[in-house]
């Protein structure tokens, strides 16, 4: 099956989240919308390829042409939002080409004397459904729950009046246990009868309050009467039913109609999500981004995007649900800032999509447009250290040894955000004897830009050292008091589980807040743990050499120069010890060859 580059792109970004998903023809009409576990895993199915595939599904998929997703908490809640958004958009495909899955609903039958009935498809009967439940255990509370608040037939008579004046029934055994007050001999007046079921409605709404007020009545009365344990059995109804009020579905009951707003800023851009609540469910979900102007703040963003939500919309809901106040009050309408709860569970859903988004588009940017996204991160960069240039050549140093034994430094350089490995150099520790990072970290450092400036090669815009304050400090005074120069230095700090969680910058240094998930930390972290490998890698490979120089100059006659012509030629020390006589007289002679032999076989013995 062919894709085009757009949608293969769009679907390669879709996060392992559960979510819904909505398919866009070239007309940007919504032609199916459906819920995913996993959204990448889901979406991706649709574009494999089939044989004897169905052909409304072939159909379909020929269709897209664009691909819109939200992120939910649970596959749960990804179904009810999936259905609330099908009644509201009532895209062609799902009609077609709907999961075998059904989930149960509550159905009021359209009916004189309506019964109560779990289905799984919901004709359009004039019937009241209520659902769908993914969870078959709240059903049957709400079900057991309502049985014992009320006198519902369960029975399949068909009720007329004509019916019952002719007596054409009789009670049966539901009567006579009580669950039934019998209407089919009209011994329940219809009234009587749509009363239970008007309240049975507002359960089933959500709409408990009037309900539970009965229970607290009938509760009271029962203790009054000393009727402990009926009062008992009201009072665990009564908990059950505050319980299943609270407990939501996307979000709670109780939360009627809001519109809940957040927004990001990202150096240069912003990101804003926009949610509309009624009656307790998500019914639309739009997030969107935008240039940020120079002075701009979080504020004055907030206030921007709920001036252009209701341009977009011609209104907003009476009360709006946001992470801070905006800087501009908006009449008729209330801010609320929750800080636990439904509500700020709300919040914490509308950042959840946010940071999706923010992700996927700067992944797509760096897909689409690398040397734009490199630009992104470095401008981020310099505006957080205020540094005067685009940070494009960035060099990092480390040291190495072990108790100060085959002490060797390294430099990495990464340029436009990428490593330049030509670049890279290594460095053998001279001066310094013993374990002295601080000195050695001064060694290197002024060898490598005393060299830069004698060839006249181009200078770094920033100097990164791995470590703290005291080699910053080290630098600084290589740099500025001894070759002359003004190039910015920081810090990467590694914390105990050895990952760089710090950044220090300026003299004296002082720690820079950019949290470890931004993309500019990122970078720099990826330097830190460069250079080091880097660094690692180099001081292993001369410590294996010497440990090999060592077990090869203890035999009598076999110098540096001589050990060097064996490792040149055989590579490693286990060929060197495998070799046989007349191998070895080819590069050190006979006489010597015999007494290298003879050497490694004795050694070998002991």
């Amino acid at each position: 099956m062919k894709i085009n580059e757009k949608i293969k792109q769009k679907v390669s970004l879709l996060p392992h989240s559960p979510g819904i998903y909505q398919f866009f023809n070239a007309d940007n009409k919504i032609i199916y919308i459906g819920k995913a576990k996993d959204l990448k895993n889901r979406v991706s199915s649709y574009f494999l390829s089939r044989t004897n595939s169905d052909v409304k599904l072939a159909t379909m998929v020929a269709k897209i042409a664009d691909i819109k997703h939200i992120v939910m908490a649970t596959e749960s809640d990804a179904f009810f939002l999936e259905n609330v958004l099908i009644k509201k958009d009532q895209p062609k495909y799902n009609i077609l080409l709907r999961d075998d899955k059904t989930y149960p609903w509550i159905c009021v039958k359209n009916e004189n004397f309506p019964r109560l009935l779990v289905v799984r498809k919901t004709p359009d009967d004039g019937s009241k459904y209520f659902g769908p439940y993914s969870d078959v255990s709240t059903i049957r509370f709400l079900l057991d729950l309502i049985k014992r608040l009320y006198t519902l037939r369960t029975c399949k008579l068909r009720l007329s009046q004509s019916a019952i004046a002719r007596g054409k029934y009789k009670p049966c055994l539901e009567y006579h246990i009580g669950n039934c007050k019998a209407p089919c001999v009209g011994w329940q007046t219809e009234d009587e009868y749509n009363l239970q079921i008007s309240q049975v409605v507002s359960i089933l709404k959500g709409d408990t309050q009037c309900v539970m007020q009965y229970l607290r009545d009938e509760m009271n009365r029962a203790a009054s009467e000393y009727r402990f344990e009926d009062a008992l059995l009201l009072k665990e109804k009564y908990s059950k039913l505050r319980a299943y009020q609270s407990k939501s579905i996307i979000v709670s009951s109780a939360i009627q109609t809001v519109d809940v707003i957040t927004v990001l800023t990202d150096g240069e851009t912003g990101f804003a999500n926009f949610m509309r609540v009624v009656n307790g469910a998500i019914i639309q979900s739009q997030t969107f981004e935008f240039n940020l102007g120079i002075e701009d703040t979080k504020e004055s963003v907030l206030s921007y995007v709920i001036a252009e939500m209701l341009g977009r919309l011609g209104g907003l809901s009476f009360e709006i649900i946001v992470p801070f106040l905006p800087d501009h009050e908006i009449s008729n309408h209330i801010f609320i800032v929750p800080h636990r709860g439904d509500k700020r569970t709300l919040i914490d859903l509308s950042f959840r999509n946010l940071k999706t988004y923010q992700f996927e588009r700067l992944k797509q940017m760096k897909i689409a447009d690398p040397d734009k996204y490199a630009n992104g991160v470095l401008l981020k960069l310099q505006t957080e250290l205020k540094l005067d240039v685009l940070p494009r050549h960035i060099e990092c140093f480390d040291n190495s040894n072990i108790h100060g034994t085959s002490a060797v430094a390294s430099c990495v350089v990464f340029k436009n955000g990428k490593p330049s490995k030509k670049d890279y150099r290594k460095y053998n520790i001279k001066t310094v004897a013993g374990a002295d990072d601080y000195a050695s970290m001064r060694e290197v450092v002024l060898r490598r830009y005393s060299r830069l400036i004698n060839e006249k090669a181009k200078l770094p815009d920033l100097i990164i050292t791995d470590g703290g304050r005291g080699q910053m400090e080290t630098v600084r005074k290589v740099i500025e008091d001894e070759l002359g120069l003004k190039i910015p230095v920081a810090g990467l700090v590694k914390n105990n589980r050895h990952k760089s969680n710090e950044l220090l910058f300026g003299f004296p240094p002082v720690q820079i807040g950019i949290k470890p998930t931004e993309s500019h930390f990122r970078l720099l972290a990826a330097i830190q743990n460069e250079v080091h490998r880097f660094a690692i890698e180099f001081h292993k490979n001369k410590r294996s050499k010497a440990m090999i120089n060592t077990q090869l100059t203890e035999m009598h006659g076999i110098g540096e120069k001589t050990a060097q012509k064996l490792l040149i030629k055989f590579k490693t020390l286990s060929k060197i010890k495998a070799a046989t006589v007349s191998e070895l007289s080819e590069i050190i002679g006979e006489k010597l060859a015999k007494n290298l032999s003879n050497y490694f076989a004795n050694k070998k013995q002991f």
